[in-house]
């Protein structure tokens, strides 16, 4: 899979940091509670986020690969099949196979639309990363929403006005929106990953601080105000994700386990208020934990990662919101 935010994997050291990670675990003590359970298999051939590391610490591209239909009944996933990376579309309620949504050769992340007709998805196509809508159910039928520029982390509004996403630019990566009326294209500030709020002229982004660690902000777009919801100065927090009730913020952050003589770096899930309080740990392994959704009910977490894998293998998990 190319390489996606490069800027990001570019704020630590280009040396790797190996250390002996044993991905057959499952779940560690601090997660027993959490009902953690693997949905995919290898044959799916899931895709993983690039992830580099040293000893002093971690990133990691912030790209969704997951996303949940919103009647909760699918789970969309993009998959690494043939030289070339697609939306693949399975069934929560029956056994079985995926079906293929996407027919390209690099798409990157994508989201469902809120009624649940449509995926908007970002391709890479040469230097350059488009995006486009297609139908969910059936077809390979694809409209080109945005061109000549770097587009990704597609996510729509809930009253489907609005089409919100991440453009990288040479000032760093930016927060537009695109109308779906009238094709109109706005920008608004410094950010990415969006994450529109519900009932609210705002969404949540990922910003990259001075010190050079990432943070999540809460930026109003009608009223200009911008806060600073999660920050820490010896971690980075990406990929904020509204829960369907508004309450909670999940995201991905950077962690450090004790490997003896140093210290080995990795990604887990965290989850707040979306005030920013009662940060919470929610999974502890040495795998990396990456691009989590929300169940359409709330009550459950899906997740990529190489754990439960002899040979680090990346599968789709989920796991109880036990909050």
């Amino acid at each position: 899979m190319k390489k996606l935010f490069s800027i990001l994997l570019s704020l630590l050291a280009a040396n790797a940091y190996g250390q002996k990670v044993d991905f057959s675990v499952v779940f560690v003590p601090e997660e027993s509670g959490n009902n953690i359970t693997r949905i995919s298999n290898a044959g799916d051939y899931v895709c993983l986020p690039v992830v580099k590391r040293n000893s002093y610490g971690v990133s990691w591209n912030s790209n969704r690969i997951l996303a949940i239909s919103p009647d909760g009944t699918h789970l969309a996933y993009i998959s690494n099949r043939n030289n070339a990376t697609n939306i693949f579309l399975t069934d929560l309620n029956k056994q079985g196979g995926s079906v293929q949504r996407t027919k390209r050769q690099g798409v990157q992340d994508f989201t469902f639309s809120s009624d649940g007709k449509y995926i908007c998805f970002s391709e890479i196509r040469g230097k350059e990363c488009q995006l486009f809508q297609t139908d969910a159910q059936s077809g390979y039928v694809c409209r080109q929403i945005t061109s000549g520029a770097k587009d990704y982390s597609p996510v729509y509004s809930s009253d489907m006005k609005q089409v919100f996403f991440s453009r990288e630019e040479k000032k760093g990566f930016s927060v537009w929106s695109y109308n779906i009326a009238n094709n109109f294209l706005a920008t608004y500030s410094l950010g990415l990953n969006p994450s529109p709020v519900k009932g609210e002229n705002a969404y949540f982004c990922t910003r990259i601080s001075v010190e050079g660690k990432c943070e999540i902000w809460k930026v109003n777009y009608e009223t200009g105000l911008e806060e600073c919801i999660v920050s820490d100065p010896g971690r980075s927090f990406m990929s904020p994700m509204v829960s369907p009730d508004g309450r909670w913020l999940l995201m991905v952050g950077s962690g450090g386990i004790d490997a003896g003589t140093r210290m080995y770096w990795n990604t887990d899930l965290y989850a707040c208020h979306t005030d920013g309080t009662n940060l919470t740990q929610l999974t502890y392994h040495a795998a990396d934990d990456l691009s989590p959704v929300w169940s359409a009910d709330g009550k459950k977490i899906y997740f990529v990662s190489q754990r439960g894998d002899a040979e680090g293998t990346a599968n789709i998990w989920c796991m109880d919101f036990n909050y």
